[in-house]
């Protein structure tokens, strides 16, 4: 059975964390520093932290705030549900916000009606790689926090505008080249904190944990003194942060690969009547997954892709409308159709190419 989730775990993962291990030093040192550089170098951002969850990381953040107890802080209704037990468990009360179904994304509107509710924060999750328009959301005047869970390293678009040519660039071969495409600040560039959970079906995994970081030194200095004084059992241990390293290094090796697969399971679904979401930045964009929207019924999709030895989830099992769901059944209708007729399909690195035909065979037929 081909599963849907798995960790890209070679070999130089497995030597980084068993060096932890052999020099015994597992507990919160030298790799954790190695890994938050890493990470500043790759992302840009001012300071950061990494923490043992993600489920931390929300807490560092509502200490750095400084938002009143009771506030309301709006969260997508595709969210992981631990962002909603989290804020509650603080003493926030979460304003679970519906989504757009092309994108799987909170969008604008249902943030300036949040707000007329009393919405004081919006954590904004990127679920699926799909990046939001950040400046519409920007405009809004409300701060926000990023979830890159699973858009790490994608860029959003450049804010430059593009500059006449007037000699246009050519290959070696004389034919004219194609214009580079500008990219923009790395996702996670823009709110007042941004959280990237490790866990083990993210992007980027250490086996379990989160970076917490802030884009901007007015951020950063208020975080900070609060993460000196930190616990040392809330700081992420090197043998899980040699782990998120090597996954850092060898992102873009990754991510060659996802794009690939990303574009064979692509062009075998158009011809059927299925669809994907929609990517506004394709170009930056995070691969994750294949989140596919499905015209029929889900039970159907997973029997059939399942006879074919394929295993298929669907993509919001762990969101708050799972758990939500008559709660939430008529203010999110949108989230809660996707939470039923979005299957995810295996893609990670690791899938051979046979593995990879098979998928491809199934997308093209799904009944």
């Amino acid at each position: 059975m081909i599963q849907t989730y798995s960790p890209t775990i070679r070999r130089k993962e497995m030597e980084a964390v068993l060096t932890c291990m052999v020099d015994e030093k597992i507990g919160p040192g030298e790799m954790n520093v190695r890994l938050l550089q890493t990470a500043k170098e790759l992302i840009g951002y001012d300071g950061g932290v990494a923490l043992r969850s993600p489920s931390l990381a929300v807490r560092y953040v509502m200490e750095a705030l400084q938002l009143p107890k009771e506030s309301m802080v709006m969260i997508s209704a595709l969210a992981p549900s631990y962002l909603y037990i989290t804020l509650e468990n603080l003493g926030y009360k979460p304003l679970v916000l519906d989504v757009a179904e092309d994108t799987g994304l909170v969008t604008v509107e249902a943030c300036e009606k949040g707000m007329k509710e009393g919405g004081r924060l919006l954590i904004l999750s990127e679920t699926m790689g799909v990046l939001p328009d950040i400046e519409s959301f920007l405009s809004l005047g409300i701060p926000i926090v990023e979830d890159i869970s699973h858009s790490a390293l994608s860029y959003y678009p450049s804010e430059e505008k593009e500059e006449e040519v007037k000699q246009p660039a050519v290959n070696a071969d004389g034919t004219e080249a194609a214009p580079e495409k500008k990219l923009g600040r790395r996702a996670g560039m823009y709110g007042v904190y941004t959280i990237m959970a490790m866990e083990d079906r993210d992007v980027i995994t250490s086996g379990g944990g989160a970076l917490l970081f802030a884009p901007s030194r007015r951020e950063w200095i208020v975080l900070k003194k609060i993460v000196d004084e930190a616990p040392s059992i809330d700081i992420l241990p090197d043998m899980n942060a040699a782990l998120a390293f090597v996954e850092l290094k060898e992102f873009n090796r990754n991510e060659i690969t996802r794009r690939e697969l990303f574009t064979v399971y692509s062009r075998a679904i158009m011809s059927g009547r299925h669809r994907s979401y929609v990517r506004a930045s394709d170009e930056g964009s995070t691969v994750y997954s294949f989140p596919l929207v499905l015209n029929s019924g889900f039970k159907d999709v997973k029997s059939y892709a399942q006879k074919k030895g394929i295993e298929v989830r669907q993509a919001y099992e762990d969101s708050v409308i799972a758990m939500k769901t008559e709660e939430l059944s008529q203010s999110c209708i949108c989230a809660k159709s996707l939470l039923l007729r979005c299957a995810l399909f295996p893609l990670y690195p690791r899938l051979g190419k046979k593995d990879v035909s098979v998928i491809a065979k199934v997308l093209s037929s799904l009944p």
